[in-house]
Protein backbone atom coordinates (compact mmCIF):
# COMPACT_ATOMS: atom_id res chain seq x y z
CA UNK A 1 0.00 0.00 0.00
CA UNK A 2 1.42 3.47 -0.82
CA UNK A 3 1.84 6.07 1.81
CA UNK A 4 -1.50 8.00 2.69
CA UNK A 5 -3.47 7.00 -0.22
CA UNK A 6 -7.25 7.62 -0.21
CA UNK A 7 -9.14 5.25 1.73
CA UNK A 8 -12.32 3.66 0.45
CA UNK A 9 -15.59 5.12 2.54
CA UNK A 10 -18.06 2.81 3.59
CA UNK A 11 -20.49 5.73 4.87
CA UNK A 12 -22.11 6.16 1.22
CA UNK A 13 -22.70 9.87 0.86
CA UNK A 14 -24.31 10.51 4.28
CA UNK A 15 -21.90 12.77 5.57
CA UNK A 16 -21.71 15.24 2.99
CA UNK A 17 -25.76 14.72 2.26
CA UNK A 18 -26.24 15.78 6.17
CA UNK A 19 -24.10 19.06 5.94
CA UNK A 20 -25.93 20.14 2.65
CA UNK A 21 -29.24 19.86 4.04
CA UNK A 22 -28.26 21.07 7.64
CA UNK A 23 -29.53 24.96 7.69
CA UNK A 24 -27.91 26.40 11.04
CA UNK A 25 -29.33 29.15 12.92
CA UNK A 26 -25.35 30.43 13.11
CA UNK A 27 -22.47 27.93 12.55
CA UNK A 28 -22.78 23.93 12.38
CA UNK A 29 -18.94 22.20 12.86
CA UNK A 30 -18.77 18.68 11.68
CA UNK A 31 -15.16 16.60 13.17
CA UNK A 32 -14.18 14.58 10.54
CA UNK A 33 -11.31 12.68 13.22
CA UNK A 34 -8.15 13.41 12.62
CA UNK A 35 -7.79 17.36 12.86
CA UNK A 36 -9.95 17.59 10.09
CA UNK A 37 -13.69 19.77 10.32
CA UNK A 38 -16.06 21.14 7.88
CA UNK A 39 -18.11 24.69 8.84
CA UNK A 40 -21.13 25.74 7.23
CA UNK A 41 -22.90 28.92 8.18
CA UNK A 42 -26.20 30.25 8.15
CA UNK A 43 -25.88 31.94 4.69
CA UNK A 44 -24.39 28.45 3.38
CA UNK A 45 -20.93 29.43 3.61
CA UNK A 46 -19.11 26.26 3.97
CA UNK A 47 -15.34 25.41 4.65
CA UNK A 48 -13.37 22.64 5.46
CA UNK A 49 -10.26 22.67 7.34
CA UNK A 50 -7.49 20.00 7.01
CA UNK A 51 -9.61 17.00 5.74
CA UNK A 52 -8.09 14.31 5.50
CA UNK A 53 -9.21 10.51 3.76
CA UNK A 54 -5.51 8.99 3.57
CA UNK A 55 -4.75 5.54 5.26
CA UNK A 56 -1.90 6.46 6.74
CA UNK A 57 1.27 4.68 6.11
CA UNK A 58 0.94 1.12 7.13
CA UNK A 59 2.74 -0.37 8.73
CA UNK A 60 4.28 2.83 10.36
CA UNK A 61 0.76 4.84 10.54
CA UNK A 62 -2.26 2.90 10.64
CA UNK A 63 -6.07 4.90 10.46
CA UNK A 64 -7.97 3.69 12.79
CA UNK A 65 -11.63 5.77 12.32
CA UNK A 66 -13.42 5.42 9.06
CA UNK A 67 -12.97 7.37 5.85
CA UNK A 68 -16.00 9.49 6.29
CA UNK A 69 -16.70 10.44 2.47
CA UNK A 70 -15.89 10.21 -1.12
CA UNK A 71 -13.61 13.38 -1.70
CA UNK A 72 -15.43 13.83 -5.26
CA UNK A 73 -18.58 13.30 -3.92
CA UNK A 74 -18.43 16.02 -1.24
CA UNK A 75 -17.55 18.41 -3.81
CA UNK A 76 -20.29 17.43 -6.02
CA UNK A 77 -22.99 17.54 -2.72
CA UNK A 78 -21.97 20.05 -0.74
CA UNK A 79 -20.34 22.48 -3.50
CA UNK A 80 -17.39 24.06 -0.49
CA UNK A 81 -16.25 27.51 -0.66
CA UNK A 82 -13.02 26.99 0.71
CA UNK A 83 -10.20 24.67 2.18
CA UNK A 84 -7.51 25.36 4.35
CA UNK A 85 -4.73 23.70 5.95
CA UNK A 86 -2.49 24.53 9.06
CA UNK A 87 0.60 23.21 8.15
CA UNK A 88 2.70 20.99 5.75
CA UNK A 89 2.32 17.50 7.26
CA UNK A 90 0.59 14.41 4.69
CA UNK A 91 -2.40 14.51 7.00
CA UNK A 92 -2.94 17.86 6.61
CA UNK A 93 -2.37 18.97 2.69
CA UNK A 94 -3.08 15.78 1.29
CA UNK A 95 -3.72 15.82 -2.51
CA UNK A 96 -6.17 12.24 -3.18
CA UNK A 97 -8.36 13.94 -0.49
CA UNK A 98 -7.90 18.11 -1.13
CA UNK A 99 -7.23 18.35 -4.82
CA UNK A 100 -10.80 17.24 -5.65
CA UNK A 101 -12.31 19.55 -3.52
CA UNK A 102 -10.36 22.33 -5.42
CA UNK A 103 -11.38 20.95 -8.62
CA UNK A 104 -15.28 20.80 -7.42
CA UNK A 105 -14.93 24.99 -7.03
CA UNK A 106 -13.30 25.52 -3.52
CA UNK A 107 -10.33 28.16 -3.01
CA UNK A 108 -7.62 26.79 -0.91
CA UNK A 109 -5.78 28.76 1.32
CA UNK A 110 -2.35 27.68 2.87
CA UNK A 111 0.64 29.07 4.62
CA UNK A 112 3.74 28.68 2.18
CA UNK A 113 5.33 25.75 2.87
CA UNK A 114 2.29 23.74 2.77
CA UNK A 115 1.42 25.14 -0.59
CA UNK A 116 5.32 24.24 -1.64
CA UNK A 117 3.75 20.21 -0.96
CA UNK A 118 0.88 21.49 -3.36
CA UNK A 119 3.23 22.48 -5.95
CA UNK A 120 5.71 19.78 -5.45
CA UNK A 121 2.95 17.12 -5.85
CA UNK A 122 1.84 18.56 -8.58
CA UNK A 123 -1.75 18.96 -7.86
CA UNK A 124 -2.54 21.69 -10.89
CA UNK A 125 -1.52 18.80 -13.34
CA UNK A 126 -5.44 17.61 -12.51
CA UNK A 127 -8.44 18.36 -14.18
CA UNK A 128 -10.07 21.68 -13.74
CA UNK A 129 -6.97 22.78 -10.91
CA UNK A 130 -5.28 26.15 -11.65
CA UNK A 131 -2.96 28.12 -9.77
CA UNK A 132 -5.61 30.82 -9.95
CA UNK A 133 -7.25 28.23 -7.28
CA UNK A 134 -4.58 29.01 -4.50
CA UNK A 135 -3.83 31.54 -1.97
CA UNK A 136 -0.64 31.83 0.22
CA UNK A 137 -1.61 33.29 3.83
CA UNK A 138 0.55 34.20 6.86
CA UNK A 139 0.00 35.21 9.91
CA UNK A 140 -2.04 38.25 10.94
CA UNK A 141 -3.70 38.14 7.43
CA UNK A 142 -7.47 38.03 7.30
CA UNK A 143 -9.76 36.76 4.47
CA UNK A 144 -13.55 37.17 4.31
CA UNK A 145 -14.81 33.75 3.33
CA UNK A 146 -18.90 34.38 2.66
CA UNK A 147 -20.06 35.20 5.95
CA UNK A 148 -16.79 34.19 7.66
CA UNK A 149 -13.83 36.14 8.84
CA UNK A 150 -10.97 34.30 9.16
CA UNK A 151 -8.05 35.43 10.95
CA UNK A 152 -4.60 33.61 10.58
CA UNK A 153 -2.65 33.50 13.68
CA UNK A 154 0.92 31.69 14.77
CA UNK A 155 0.66 28.47 15.85
CA UNK A 156 4.06 26.39 17.92
CA UNK A 157 3.98 23.02 16.67
CA UNK A 158 7.45 21.90 16.68
CA UNK A 159 7.25 19.01 14.19
CA UNK A 160 5.91 21.61 11.60
CA UNK A 161 8.06 24.20 9.40
CA UNK A 162 5.49 26.66 9.32
CA UNK A 163 2.60 26.18 11.30
CA UNK A 164 -0.57 28.54 11.61
CA UNK A 165 -4.03 28.39 13.07
CA UNK A 166 -7.25 29.61 12.20
CA UNK A 167 -10.16 32.26 13.92
CA UNK A 168 -13.46 31.71 12.24
CA UNK A 169 -15.37 34.87 13.08
CA UNK A 170 -19.06 34.93 12.14
CA UNK A 171 -22.16 36.60 14.30
CA UNK A 172 -22.85 33.67 15.96
CA UNK A 173 -19.75 33.33 17.64
CA UNK A 174 -15.79 32.20 17.53
CA UNK A 175 -14.26 28.92 16.11
CA UNK A 176 -10.58 28.54 16.57
CA UNK A 177 -8.34 26.24 14.97
CA UNK A 178 -5.25 25.08 16.08
CA UNK A 179 -3.60 23.10 14.16
CA UNK A 180 -1.40 20.78 15.86
CA UNK A 181 -0.10 23.53 17.66
CA UNK A 182 1.24 22.94 21.57
CA UNK A 183 0.42 25.90 24.27
CA UNK A 184 2.65 29.39 23.57
CA UNK A 185 2.49 32.75 24.62
CA UNK A 186 1.40 33.30 21.11
CA UNK A 187 -2.01 31.55 22.22
CA UNK A 188 -2.04 33.75 25.27
CA UNK A 189 -1.58 36.85 22.67
CA UNK A 190 -4.73 35.13 20.57
CA UNK A 191 -6.67 35.12 23.51
CA UNK A 192 -6.32 38.05 24.71
CA UNK A 193 -7.30 39.50 21.05
CA UNK A 194 -10.23 37.15 20.31
CA UNK A 195 -13.44 36.25 21.90
CA UNK A 196 -13.19 32.78 21.32
CA UNK A 197 -16.17 30.58 22.19
CA UNK A 198 -14.83 27.50 20.69
CA UNK A 199 -11.54 25.75 20.08
CA UNK A 200 -10.34 22.32 18.61
CA UNK A 201 -6.96 21.69 19.71
CA UNK A 202 -4.67 18.71 19.12
CA UNK A 203 -4.56 15.90 21.47
CA UNK A 204 -2.81 12.92 21.64
CA UNK A 205 -0.33 10.49 23.32
CA UNK A 206 3.18 9.03 23.20
CA UNK A 207 3.96 5.43 21.47
CA UNK A 208 6.16 3.01 19.42
CA UNK A 209 5.99 3.58 15.60
CA UNK A 210 7.88 1.61 12.90
CA UNK A 211 10.33 3.07 11.87
CA UNK A 212 12.05 1.39 9.15
CA UNK A 213 15.45 3.53 8.83
CA UNK A 214 16.07 2.33 12.14
CA UNK A 215 15.52 -1.03 11.94
CA UNK A 216 12.58 -1.12 14.05
CA UNK A 217 9.89 0.41 16.78
CA UNK A 218 11.20 4.06 18.04
CA UNK A 219 9.53 6.20 20.63
CA UNK A 220 7.04 9.02 19.25
CA UNK A 221 5.01 11.87 20.98
CA UNK A 222 2.77 13.80 19.00
CA UNK A 223 0.48 16.47 19.80
CA UNK A 224 -0.58 18.13 23.37
CA UNK A 225 -0.63 15.76 26.32
CA UNK A 226 -3.88 16.22 28.55
CA UNK A 227 -1.98 18.73 30.63
CA UNK A 228 -0.38 20.83 27.61
CA UNK A 229 -4.34 21.01 25.95
CA UNK A 230 -5.62 22.33 29.35
CA UNK A 231 -2.80 24.84 29.46
CA UNK A 232 -3.25 25.78 25.93
CA UNK A 233 -6.88 26.22 26.47
CA UNK A 234 -6.58 28.61 29.29
CA UNK A 235 -4.02 30.72 27.61
CA UNK A 236 -6.75 30.87 24.64
CA UNK A 237 -9.59 31.46 27.19
CA UNK A 238 -12.05 29.43 25.67
CA UNK A 239 -15.02 28.75 26.46
CA UNK A 240 -15.73 25.30 24.92
CA UNK A 241 -12.67 23.09 23.90
CA UNK A 242 -12.66 19.97 21.84
CA UNK A 243 -10.12 17.85 21.96
CA UNK A 244 -9.49 16.64 18.27
CA UNK A 245 -6.20 14.12 16.48
CA UNK A 246 -6.83 11.87 19.89
CA UNK A 247 -8.50 8.86 17.38
CA UNK A 248 -6.30 8.55 14.27
CA UNK A 249 -3.34 6.89 14.70
CA UNK A 250 -2.62 3.14 16.11
CA UNK A 251 -0.54 3.19 19.21
CA UNK A 252 -1.01 6.98 19.79
CA UNK A 253 -4.85 6.98 20.43
CA UNK A 254 -6.18 8.60 23.81
CA UNK A 255 -9.10 9.35 26.01
CA UNK A 256 -10.49 12.72 25.22
CA UNK A 257 -12.56 12.44 28.11
CA UNK A 258 -9.23 12.44 30.05
CA UNK A 259 -8.52 16.40 29.67
CA UNK A 260 -11.66 17.57 31.87
CA UNK A 261 -10.00 16.11 34.92
CA UNK A 262 -6.88 18.42 33.64
CA UNK A 263 -8.73 21.50 33.10
CA UNK A 264 -11.01 21.88 36.66
CA UNK A 265 -8.45 24.31 38.41
CA UNK A 266 -8.31 26.47 34.89
CA UNK A 267 -10.93 29.55 34.70
CA UNK A 268 -11.20 28.23 30.88
CA UNK A 269 -12.50 26.41 29.46
CA UNK A 270 -15.75 26.24 31.33
CA UNK A 271 -16.71 23.45 29.38
CA UNK A 272 -14.78 20.15 27.57
CA UNK A 273 -17.11 18.71 24.37
CA UNK A 274 -16.20 15.35 23.67
CA UNK A 275 -17.18 14.44 19.57
CA UNK A 276 -16.44 11.61 17.13
CA UNK A 277 -16.32 11.06 13.94
CA UNK A 278 -19.19 12.67 11.87
CA UNK A 279 -20.35 14.26 15.11
CA UNK A 280 -21.64 17.98 15.32
CA UNK A 281 -21.95 20.92 17.65
CA UNK A 282 -23.13 24.77 17.06
CA UNK A 283 -21.41 28.05 17.65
Amino acid sequence: MCAHELGTSDWGDWLPREVADTEPEGVDIWYLGCNGFVLKAADGTTVLVDPYCGVGDPPRLVRMVPVPFDPGAFAEIVDPDAVLATHEHSDHVHGPTQRPLVAGGAEYLAPDDSLAVVEEEGWTDAEGVSDDDFREVAERDTVDIGSLTVHVEYADDPDATHPVSYVFEHEAGTFFHGGDARPSEEFARVGRQHDLDLGALAFGSSGRLLDRMAGGHVYKRWYSSPNEVAEAADQLALDRLLPSHWDIWKGLTADPRSVRDHTRSFSHPRTVEVVEIGDSVSL
